[in-house]
């Protein structure tokens, strides 16, 4: 089997991000989001990536913008999935939501479709059998997708072995980094490493002992770094990070989980809404003073 066209589920950010670089890499490209508002967003900030890019990374932005325009932004199920050979969703990270749509979107895929998940924490056998194709169920985690280019190739106990190298090839033509993680684990490889971090960064903070810009400061210097904690929280969005926090039954991520809801509650949901920890598009701590 040749992967040739992708559907998106999920038009946020890190959904956009993936459907953009498939785009870019070639793909036929379709992006499904019950949200009217989401996908009125997603090409918009395709365009703000792609003048990063343009700047960074010498793209033209006319290969960008044509491979934007190449994009079908829609909310029809069947229209996204009509002729997708893969599917990777990016949707809210909650489990009942996850499962609505694999449910639905299982009834109405090809029979040839690969369904994978980009979720940050849950465990794809969650999902696999109400997909009614376990087989070919797998999670497909991505990170930012353009700076942090490693994706996550995690199998339940039931995924056929043979769509494993279908997908390590798939991440390699977006330029990722394949990691294969061998069993089921909740955060993958890099996300157990980096909750540790935050963890630590929230209980500092929720125990009044340092504040968010002193939090970061001290990890950005010490370490020669742009971003810290609470800079990757707004980066990564604060509801997917609420969703995670509140799983973790002790006291210390607690408190931190019922401080992210404050910020949510607030509409306060990091980069995404412009304010989070810090206000956007000019963040405090890229003026901290690492060189």
């Amino acid at each position: 089997m040749k992967i040739k066209s992708v559907c998106i589920l999920g038009a946020g950010n890190l959904g956009s991000r993936v459907a953009l670089q498939s785009a870019l890499s070639g793909y036929q490209v379709a992006v499904y989001d019950c949200s009217s508002q989401a996908l009125d967003h997603s090409p918009r900030l395709m365009k703000k990536i792609v003048r990063q890019l343009a700047k960074s990374s010498g793209l033209e932005d006319v290969a960008g913008d044509n491979a934007i325009a190449s994009i079908t932004f829609t909310g029809s199920p069947q229209l996204a999935i009509k002729d997708a050979d893969l599917v990777n969703e990016s949707v809210t990270e909650d489990a009942e939501i996850k499962k609505s749509v694999w449910g639905q979107f299982g009834k109405i895929a090809p029979e040839k479709t690969i369904f994978t998940t980009n979720t940050s924490y849950l465990l794809p056998s969650l999902f696999a059998e109400i997909s009614d194709r376990p087989g070919k169920f797998c999670a497909l985690h991505f990170h930012d997708v353009f700076y942090s280019k490693v994706v996550d190739i995690m199998p339940h106990s039931g995924t056929d072995q043979e769509i494993i190298p279908l997908l390590m090839g798939f991440g390699k033509s977006l330029e990722q980094v394949p990691v294969l993680v061998k069993k089921e684990h909740q955060g993958y490889i890099f996300n157990n490493m980096l909750m540790a971090f935050i963890k630590a960064a929230g209980k500092l903070l929720t125990g009044e002992i340092g504040s968010v810009e002193d939090i970061d400061k001290s990890w950005m210097v010490n370490f020669h770094v742009p971003m810290g904690p609470f800079g990757i929280l707004d980066s990564v969005g604060l509801d997917t990070a609420w969703h995670i926090t509140r799983r973790q039954p002790d006291i210390s991520s607690q408190r931190f989980a019922a401080l992210l809801k404050t910020y949510i509650d607030a509409g306060k949901l990091g980069e995404k809404s412009g304010e989070g920890f810090y206000k956007y598009p000019d963040p405090s701590y890229r003026h901290f003073g690492v060189q």
